[in-house]
């Protein structure tokens, strides 16, 4: 069971989802669209569009059409590549989305913290030990980091370099 989670918890009525060849939207549902799919619908001006980034996918090609896009799906297809880390970056820091977006695949409680700190901000949990852990709250993590990020740091006193002006 894929439960939905944001740092003000477990979402009960989330409304997107996935589409693949067998799984379509419904009544009361959004699609979260494969990119080239997105980019056919987009430049038909459609408008309010979740849209699924696999790690292969270039995603600076939702840059023209960031007005439109509702969700952004970032897909995880196994604990040990990364690449969508970087796809939240880029859409936070340089391309400036400021919409959802979401974790999706194999999201385990360890890299959640950085998936935050990378700008993810939602994420599909079916992994048993991650939703044991959310539910009690026990995010794990370090409290010093070296390297910049999507999201501000709350440490006034901490060195410029590791905060986001």
């Amino acid at each position: 069971m894929t439960r939905i989670w944001n740092e003000a918890g477990f979402q009960s009525d989330d409304p997107w989802v996935i589409e693949t060849e067998e799984t379509k939207a419904g009544n009361n549902e959004k699609p979260i669209l494969p990119l080239a799919t997105f980019l056919e619908k987009a430049e038909a001006g459609e408008t309010n569009l979740g849209v699924l980034i696999l790690p292969a996918d270039n995603v600076r090609a939702l840059a023209p059409y960031l007005d439109r896009i509702a969700l952004v799906a970032v897909s995880f297809p196994a604990f040990n590549d990364g690449r969508s880390f970087s796809h939240a970056s880029l859409l936070r820091e340089r391309l400036g989305f400021e919409g959802e977006i979401r974790a999706v695949g194999d999201v385990l409680i360890d890299p959640i913290p950085l998936m935050l700190r990378c700008g993810i901000s939602s994420f599909a949990v079916t992994n048993a030990t991650a939703l044991k852990r959310l539910e009690e709250g026990k995010l794990p993590g370090i409290d010093n980091h070296y390297q910049p990020t999507a999201r501000a740091s709350t440490d006034a006193k901490s060195y410029s370099w590791r905060r986001v002006s």
